[in-house]
């Protein structure tokens, strides 16, 4: 039987298949690379900034790479949960966090395997990569231990913040709508993901390195607030974004079917 008689293919489905890969792919993703950390500061050419907060001097915009993909997601848990509403990017969120467990599982796995006895030192004879990196590594199994091999409150950390914040945003850009009807879509999807991602910024911080290192909760608190205002700043500067992306989704969907969605998505 072909697809088109499942209707698998029409333009809702479809709608919903981009979208979804765009949240998975760079949920995923995100773990992935957050292991780097960079300056926002050496990224402009500028000197870092020298923060207090809680108690705690010294603070700068030192981030996890993770969180240039994150907007992303806010953008995608938004754009769905207007159109496919609660049990659309719940279904997915719960769906990211088995194939992110399924990932890191995969990747332990592949940590743990033993290496063949030339690929350790094989980066230094066969050129394949830069000369000042082939330089900076001597072992490269052992490389690959430390750039994918964190550790597990690390990823529980992720994981349950990752949870948490989505279950919190899909609950107030609901709840918003609910007063405002369509209008101010920056407000509910802006609202939402302001207050989602304050929640984030402090669970994953609190397991990960409260309970699992051990650290100062001073410092736990001053790093999550670092945290906070730089997602806050991306928040707000992605809002018009939102609305380019509406636009594009209306065109595509046309008037009825997107009505019809949004519709559904409330109910």
């Amino acid at each position: 039987m072909s697809l088109s008689k499942h209707n698998y293919l029409n333009k809702e489905n479809t709608l919903f298949y981009i979208l979804g890969g765009i949240f998975i792919s760079n949920a995923i993703l995100a773990e992935l690379i957050g292991v780097k950390i960079f300056s926002i500061e050496h990224l402009f050419g500028l000197d870092p900034v020298n923060m207090t907060f809680f108690g705690k001097s010294g603070l700068s915009f030192s981030l996890t790479t993770g969180v240039i993909l994150w907007p992303v997601v806010f953008i995608m848990t938004d754009i769905i949960n207007e159109y496919y509403g609660p049990k659309g990017i719940k279904f997915l969120s719960y769906f990211t966090v088995v194939l992110i467990l399924y990932s890191f599982l995969a990747i332990t796995l592949a940590i743990h395997v033993p290496p063949a006895d030339f690929w350790p030192k094989s980066h230094l004879s066969t050129g394949l990569s830069p000369g000042d990196y082939r330089n900076g590594v001597a072992n490269y199994d052992s490389a690959f231990h430390l750039v994918f091999g964190q550790g597990l409150y690390i990823i529980i950390g992720s994981v349950v913040a990752f949870l948490v914040s989505q279950v919190i945003d899909v609950y107030i850009f609901h709840k918003i709508k609910q007063r405002t009807g369509e209008k101010t879509m920056w407000m509910r999807s802006t609202g939402s993901t302001l207050v989602s991602q304050l929640i984030d910024s402090f669970v994953v911080l609190f397991i990960a390195f409260y309970i699992g290192a051990g650290w100062d909760m001073r410092l736990v608190l001053a790093i999550g607030f670092v945290n906070y205002i730089y997602k806050f700043t991306i928040a707000i500067l992605v809002t018009p974004l939102l609305y380019v992306i509406h636009n594009i989704i209306e065109k595509f969907l046309g008037e009825e079917v997107a009505e019809r969605l949004k519709r559904e998505a409330m109910g």
